[in-house]
């Protein structure tokens, strides 16, 4: 990888270091992201385990980790490295893969608003394979347990989706103590207590609607993202909307940057 160099007063020097500082903070926080999933799979084993990454029935927390600080990992040092050595194929290999993380957003946010119904199926299908993995994995575990209790919900559409997990479904066969239970994320909070119930949803599915309602919370985790999302619409569609101002103005900022370089590459050919 190869790229001509120039001196740095021929050159936008502003723009050169405001890149180069803007990505290395991006590229630090890909390190970070890289450096939890690394440590969070040696916990449980994964790295000397490899073949353990499949035994999961739902989604491990730690790949999004190691997704997203893969990607930014990439992105800061091609545009640490291409504004600072002023090498023109990391920045445009920085500028057209930022350019197609921005068009997939757009891609997929239409598409989300096209096809909303097929999305809450899809996401319903999400949690409920994920309920079924509940015990398997305590990251997973840990997810599906701040999601319902910072959405005050109980499974995808309602306590009954809790069926679909071998511990807690209300089968004769099944001989588990939380048999026809949930998981405390569903209990409604005490103000009084301190220390939270772990057991607070034993056997409360057996009782009636009406008495559940004073234990647990009934609502589906589905229609209270919706209604979540309803309600906090400004601020998504802000940050949503500063994300992708960010990503337009480092592509027009590695632009500008690879038109000085031309230039100074054309001026050289011509002395």
């Amino acid at each position: 990888m190869s790229g001509k160099h120039f001196n740095v007063h021929e050159v936008g020097c502003c723009i050169k270091y405001f890149i180069f500082g803007f990505n290395i903070i991006f590229w630090l926080l890909g390190v970070a992201f890289l450096s939890v999933a690394l440590w969070a799979w040696s916990e449980k084993g994964v790295l000397s385990n490899i073949s353990s990454i499949t035994d999961l029935g739902g989604f491990d927390p730690v790949w999004l980790f190691l997704v997203v600080g893969g990607v930014m990992f990439v992105l800061g040092f091609a545009g640490c490295i291409g504004a600072l050595r002023e090498n023109s194929f990391l920045l445009k290999f920085f500028s057209v893969f930022l350019g197609i993380i921005f068009f997939l957003e757009l891609t997929a946010g239409v598409l989300a608003f096209v096809f909303k119904d097929w999305i809450k199926d899809q996401l319903k299908f999400f949690i409920n394979n994920n309920i079924r993995a509940y015990r398997d994995d305590i990251d997973l575990q840990n997810l599906i347990d701040f999601t319902q209790d910072y959405w005050e919900c109980c499974g995808a559409f309602g306590p009954e989706d809790w069926n679909l997990n071998i511990y807690f479904n209300c089968t004769d066969t099944n001989l588990s103590r939380e048999k026809c239970g949930v998981p405390f994320s569903c209990c409604t909070k005490d103000p009084a207590e301190d220390v939270i119930n772990t057991q607070c949803g034993y056997d409360i599915r057996a009782k009636g609607e009406n008495e559940q309602k004073t234990f647990i919370h009934t609502k589906g985790c589905v229609p209270q993202f919706e209604k979540w999302l309803q309600e906090n619409l400004t601020v998504v569609a802000g940050i949503f909307i500063g994300i992708a101002l960010l990503q337009i103005f480092g592509i027009c900022l590695a632009q500008n940057l690879l038109s000085d370089i031309e230039a100074v590459r054309e001026s050289c050919l011509f002395t």
